[in-house]
């Protein structure tokens, strides 16, 4: 008896999945925000210089009093790009001359300012409290915030090699309550780092936990559901993204105070990491490594929660090994990354594929990191991406099974592509339409991530199909370029010194040549899983001789 079997009779879709499916998909609601909080937490509000005029008591009060806060500011600071007072300097004396009504911009030079040497004022009519605000993130010091967010999709990189390896020797619950007890500390820390080097690296360790809370909820989803239920648990996994930036939206219009808002999404971790101490063990891992007793219990566990007491009488530990005996006839042989770039007929599906990856993690993190440049209302922006996304997840099925694989995935990726492109001739005054194809695009790179998932599973033999993380696999190098991908996309933003369009223009080419290349990868809709590379190169040799009296012996036997 396998263990897919074993599983099923103590259910597989029963109350059990449904309470567990609960309790792991909410803490990954809270983890979705954070790692699009600093859209709020770090958000730039307007600002100016401190000008002794207006934010000096003893200087305001040997102004001429017929003069009002404006005037007072047009002769403090220079007019700056968009017609508004400059955000990052200021006149060096007051230029008096400029009130005379048939004075003109020209009346002053460059040489007659000075950057903002005593600090700057923030507009805090939106928020109270934001990390720009709270060390001057702004100006010269203004690549400093997506360098922030580098490090932070830095940290997720590091997580995913160290926690995928953990929980393979140590266990997938163990090492996921260590992580929302990590999440916990590290989140609730960070709200209260006094300078901007220790929130960097506060966000750094909650990243490479949050890695590990990932990783080990989708492994304790899949193991234990069956694989005709795979489908349906990781789609719940997908959603509690989508709910999470929803309930970020709601968080951050209730709480204007980025340390408020940093509390209210890391302290729930406390609680998430209380109760999954009675969550189930992986019964799977649990067999493979030998914990024979504690597998047993688990199982019957299970069956008890899922009604089927007959079942938990029954398993006994002769019922277990022949399980085991099972999983190990057909554990797979070691692969490396040699083998997925040397093997003819691998080589593009993993070039292709990865590339498709990257284009996700880059376009989108690029995008979803900096909604206020999409739209200057970002709390409806924040939900109506998390709203919509839910309906993509779900239509992105459906076009799978309707269109197939490869039309899908290249769509998806060009369409995103050209949506982000055709911003770059959209005027700035036509703010909802820029909304709104910035909103298509985002959603459209949601689909090609739902594609992707699938594809890549479908693409390669299930001796590199695997993802654990002590080997090389397909999955796993295509989570690589994902984060990868991601890394770089906020830093791509800094191209807007040079030219307002440029950071645009990268990222709408990387999905669009990403999907001109998924042209070249097969169709996989309805064909049968791949178990090993020769079956991958059958299926070529399939594609190149379609009548050949040998393809209709192969069909048949596969038949």
């Amino acid at each position: 008896m396998a263990f897919s079997e074993l599983l099923d009779q103590v259910g597989s879709l029963g109350r059990f999945q449904g309470l567990q499916t609960v309790a792991l998909v909410v803490p990954i609601m809270c983890l979705a925000a954070h790692s699009l909080v600093e859209n709020f937490s770090g958000a730039v509000p307007s600002h100016r210089c401190w000008v002794p005029l207006l934010d000096n008591s003893t200087a305001q009060a040997s102004a001429p009093e017929a003069l009002g806060p404006e005037a007072l500011l047009s002769v403090s600071i220079p007019p700056g790009p968009n017609h508004g007072p400059h955000q990052c300097r200021r006149f060096h004396h007051p230029q008096w001359q400029l009130l005379d009504p048939n004075a003109t911009a020209t009346n002053w030079s460059e040489a007659a300012t000075e950057p903002c040497v005593d600090g700057w004022v923030y507009d805090q009519s939106t928020f109270t409290s934001t990390i720009v605000a709270e060390w001057d993130l702004v100006c010269d010091s203004q690549a400093l915030r997506p360098m922030a967010q580098s490090i932070f999709l830095a940290g997720v990189l590091v997580g995913a090699a160290i926690f995928g390896r953990a929980s393979d020797r140590f266990g997938r619950r163990l090492v996921l309550t260590w992580n929302y007890l990590h999440m916990a500390v590290w989140g609730t820390a960070t709200a209260f780092a006094p300078t901007f080097p220790v929130y960097c690296l506060f966000r750094f360790l909650l990243a490479v936990a949050s890695a590990g809370v990932m990783m080990n909820t989708a492994i304790l989803l899949m193991e234990w559901t069956s694989e005709q239920t795979h489908t349906l648990a990781m789609t719940c996994n997908a959603l509690g993204y989508s709910f999470g930036m929803v309930l970020l939206a709601v968080a951050a219009y209730g709480l204007r105070d980025w340390t408020l808002l940093q509390l209210a999404l890391s302290v729930p971790f406390f609680l998430f990491f209380v109760y999954s101490w009675w969550l189930a063990e992986s019964a799977r891992w649990l067999l493979i490594t030998g914990r024979l007793e504690k597998g047993l219990r688990e199982l019957q566990r299970v069956a008890a929660i899922n009604g089927k007491r007959a079942v938990r009488d029954a398993l006994t530990k002769e019922v277990l090994l022949s399980a085991l005996q099972e999983e190990l006839s057909v554990s797979q042989a070691p692969t490396s990354l040699g083998t997925l770039l040397c093997t003819p007929g691998l080589r593009l599906r993993t070039c292709a594929s990865t590339l498709c990856w990257f284009a996700f993690g880059f376009t989108f993190y690029g995008l979803a990191l900096d909604l206020q440049a999409l739209d200057s209302n970002i709390f409806l922006f924040q939900v109506l991406l998390g709203v919509l996304d839910i309906p993509a997840k779900i239509g992105s099925l459906m076009l799978l099974r309707c269109l197939g694989r490869r039309p899908v995935q290249a769509g998806s990726l060009v369409l995103a592509g050209l949506c982000i492109l055709a911003n770059v001739l959209v005027p700035l005054e036509m703010r909802y339409l820029r909304s709104s194809l910035a909103m298509l695009g985002i959603e459209c790179i949601g689909i090609a991530f739902t594609c992707t998932t699938i594809y890549t599973g479908e693409l390669f033999p299930t001796v590199l199909r695997s993802t654990c993380a002590n080997r090389m696999t397909a999955v796993g190098l295509g989570q690589v370029g994902a984060r990868g991908g991601a890394m770089l996309g906020p830093m791509v933003r800094l191209l807007s010194t040079h030219h307002p369009s440029l950071p645009l223009l990268v990222y709408g080419a990387v999905p669009v040549l990403s999907g001109l290349t998924a042209l070249l990868l097969p169709e996989t809709r309805s064909l049968p899983l791949p178990d090993t590379i020769q079956d991958v190169q059958n299926q070529a040799v399939k594609k190149a001789t379609p009548c050949t009296r040998e393809h209709a012996v192969v069909k048949s036997t596969q038949l």
